[in-house]
């Protein structure tokens, strides 16, 4: 069984590469982002909670996002082990994550704030059937279209340079002392982030010896996240 936890800014590739790894070594993809997604999508009372947040610039609190992913391993449905994402998000939490769970490594994507701006402010959503896209690496046929359905592309309504600045600013004051804790615990790898994601892949699976990525093999499909 193997326990990853992946940690990245947004735009780091963290879904990407998460979803990478679950597909082709049989681990659960647990993705705090895609959790909250979801409850968006299908308009709970937790979704309306989110979309607020959201829209207004701000990384939902670290309690909800506990409780979330508490009540997500709760299930136990990972019986060759998970990569999460989006988690933990503070000190407290990784050192409950770390007392809870006997986890093989953390893979730290590092990315630049700069280029996180590039990245983020490149993304588009298709606003009917939800497929990503960034106009950077992985543009639509037709512009504005999207290739599945056809639905409209948009931007995310956090994905402005102001909400992005809040969202840099508070995940650096977090994430940062997480990442040490983790290193002291000798569990970090820091991968640099600005190659493509073939090459972010294959440097995951040397640096923590696990099978080596095979291009060619089917890749998932990556929706929003």
């Amino acid at each position: 069984m193997r326990k990853y936890v992946i940690l990245g800014v947004q735009g780091s590739g963290k879904g990407t590469q998460s979803a990478l790894l679950a597909g082709d070594l049989d681990l659960v993809h647990i993705s705090v982002g895609d959790i909250f997604r979801w409850h968006v999508k299908h308009h709970t009372k937790l979704g309306a909670q989110v979309r607020r947040l959201v829209a207004a610039g701000e990384l939902v609190g670290d309690d909800l996002v506990e409780d979330v992913v508490r009540e997500r391993l709760q299930q136990h449905d990972w019986n060759y082990g998970f990569v999460i994402d989006g988690f933990p998000r503070n000190r407290r939490q990784a050192e409950f994550f770390l007392e809870s769970y006997d986890i093989d490594g953390v893979i730290h994507l590092d990315l630049p704030d700069e280029e996180v701006r590039r990245r983020v402010l490149a993304r588009r959503l298709c606003s009917r059937c939800g497929m990503d896209y960034n106009l950077i690496a992985h543009r639509p046929e037709t512009e504005g279209r999207c290739d599945v359905c056809g639905g409209e592309l948009v931007s995310r309504e956090d994905d402005s340079p102001e909400a992005l600045a809040r969202r840099l600013q508070e995940y650096h004051s977090k994430i940062d002392p997480v990442v040490e804790l983790f290193r002291r615990k000798e569990y970090v790898m820091t991968i640099d982030a600005r190659a493509d994601k073939a090459t972010v892949q294959r440097t995951i699976r040397t640096r923590f010896n696990l099978p080596p990525y095979l291009p060619s093999q089917e890749e998932p499909v990556r929706l929003s996240g």
